[in-house]
């Protein structure tokens, strides 16, 4: 409200205030003090506050008169010939331009503020992406060049140097293959092979193939489902395989020495059921959760590039849970814990 007054306003304050200086120095030139000011201090103070107004009002009156003259021309030259001026009709017009202009800066700015994010979002991105190659590929560059000048004669030295380029190799191409999945998908252009499937008879088969890696990791790979009480969904079986992986992977990473990692399956509704994989590792701080699943973002960038990941698992799985159309949630606690949960439809009857 008082942005619409606020020139006269300041001006107000300015006048109010270039008026107390004066008072205050022909005190001074014929007192050489300013020891009367604080007898009539009150007079001083009612006689600032009659000026501000009375330098609003007129200050004001003023701008407006100013700005209706110049709308005036402006809608006189705008005006169609032979159609009578109407004064509460510029006004109506008037009023609804500015309500427009000021929903147009308003959006604007939120405009120009999303455009920012995604501008940093961007160089983030583009850095990030060029340090994962970057490593790579200077290990490749630096075993390939050494064996082209021919400096290593030892044959096993050699070989040993050509399997560390492939494993470069090897990295560059996983993070290419990650990168275009993620690409299609965002695309639209994977498709989802939907079929009903039992959901317990998958997580204990994952289980199998990552007990020997648990057990590396000390920590206890845990599900207590009934395997012969099966709960039949309807996804991508691969799909659902790589998701429940990379979150089960990812918690083994980062688990504690005789930590816990849990499967359990909960029923949310007749259509829905929710999959949870908790543990009690090493947790994630508040402030990174909303980035947690941004392409290429860490959280310990030095502890997750020694454990090898490329950054992209968590993007990878929150799009393909949501390609079904379905929900992923994470909550953790630092040095607690964390729980990664999604959702799935059950199998129609």
């Amino acid at each position: 409200m008082f942005k619409i007054y606020s020139a006269a306003i300041q001006l107000s304050i300015l006048i109010v205030g270039v008026f107390s200086l004066i008072i205050l120095g022909f005190f001074y030139l014929y007192t050489g003090s300013f020891t009367l000011l604080y007898e009539i201090v009150y007079y001083i103070i009612t006689c600032q506050f009659i000026l501000f107004v009375v330098s609003f009002l007129v200050i004001q009156k003023y701008v407006e008169r100013f700005i209706s003259t110049k709308i005036e021309a402006m809608y006189h030259d705008l005006l169609p010939t032979g159609i009578p001026f109407n004064q509460t009709s510029m006004q109506k017009d008037v009023w609804a331009l500015t309500k427009s202009l000021q929903q147009f800066a308003k959006d604007s700015k939120l405009e120009i503020e999303l455009l920012k994010d995604k501008e940093n979002y961007r160089k983030e991105f583009i850095g990030n992406l060029a340090h994962e190659l970057k490593t790579p590929l200077f290990m490749v560059e630096s075993y390939i060049f050494t064996l082209l000048e021919g400096d290593v004669k030892d044959k096993k030295t050699r070989q040993k140097y050509i399997q560390k380029a492939a494993n470069g190799l090897d990295r560059l191409s996983f993070i290419i293959k990650e990168l275009d999945l993620i690409t299609q998908f965002e695309t639209g252009v994977t498709s989802l092979d939907i079929a009903q499937f039992d959901l317990v008879k998958l997580i204990y088969e994952m289980i199998e193939l990552l007990e020997i890696n648990a057990a590396k990791k000390e920590i206890n790979l845990v599900c207590n489902l009934d395997i012969d009480t099966p709960i039949f969904v309807e996804a991508d079986r691969e799909r659902i395989i790589q998701v429940l992986s990379n979150l089960v992977v990812n918690s083994l990473k980062y688990g504690v020495k005789n930590g816990t990692t849990e499967i359990e399956i909960k029923d949310l509704t007749n259509e829905k059921v929710l999959l949870r994989i908790i543990d009690n590792g090493k947790g994630i701080g508040e402030e990174h959760l909303p980035r947690l699943f941004e392409r290429f973002y860490r959280v310990d960038k030095t502890r997750n590039r020694n454990e090898g990941g490329s950054g992209l698992g968590l993007a990878i799985v929150k799009h393909i849970i949501e390609a079904h159309n379905e929900k992923i949630y994470v909550e953790s606690t630092l040095n607690v814990g964390s729980e990664f949960s999604f959702t799935l439809a059950k199998a129609k009857a």
